[in-house]
């Protein structure tokens, strides 16, 4: 495991487990909102988030944190492993809304910098819709851009610690 891919809903723990692998594994992290995002909110044009996110994936060694799935073709065919946080959409929303309700105004190390948490009625409908708009197009794309990769799907808290016990 050197180019590895943690991919799933918000709020699943998807960072968490990228941080931890990196630790583990003396591995890079990039964390694609930090690519996206610039100060304020503000979004990163098409072709400079591709162009960001190519760089990155260049490396012969890292973890790529993030969905943004309009890079799988550059990200996917890169990859030696990944890692699905497919977490239950309940579980998402409690923790993003409680990340918002704890870090409200501060920034976190997997955001851009300018990018404080706020309250994003827009964001907890993401999460709630996450699995029936990307679950279908996430296996596609895995079927077609990932069929060397090793591939794992982590549905719960238990199966990611037993997932990090076992790297």
């Amino acid at each position: 495991m050197q180019r590895i891919l943690v991919i799933g809903c918000s709020g699943g723990g998807k960072s968490t487990l990228a941080r931890k692998l990196g630790e583990k594994l003396a591995l890079p992290v990039v964390h694609l909102d930090v690519l996206f995002w610039k100060p304020g909110w503000v979004e990163s044009s098409y072709d400079e988030f591709r162009s960001k996110v190519a760089a990155a994936v260049a490396e012969d060694r890292w973890i790529v944190d993030g969905n943004f799935s309009r890079t799988f073709d550059i990200r996917l065919p890169r990859a030696d492993t990944i890692v699905w946080v497919d977490q239950p959409r309940r579980t998402c929303l409690w923790r993003a809304f409680r990340r918002t309700l704890t870090l409200f105004g501060k920034t976190r190390a997997d955001l851009a910098p300018g990018c404080p948490e706020k309250f994003d009625p827009a964001f907890y409908r993401f999460i709630w819709n996450f699995k029936r708009t990307h679950d279908a197009m996430i296996e596609e794309a895995l079927a077609c851009d990932a069929a060397h990769a090793k591939k794992f799907r982590l549905r719960s808290d238990r199966e990611i610690a037993d997932f990090l016990a076992s790297v």
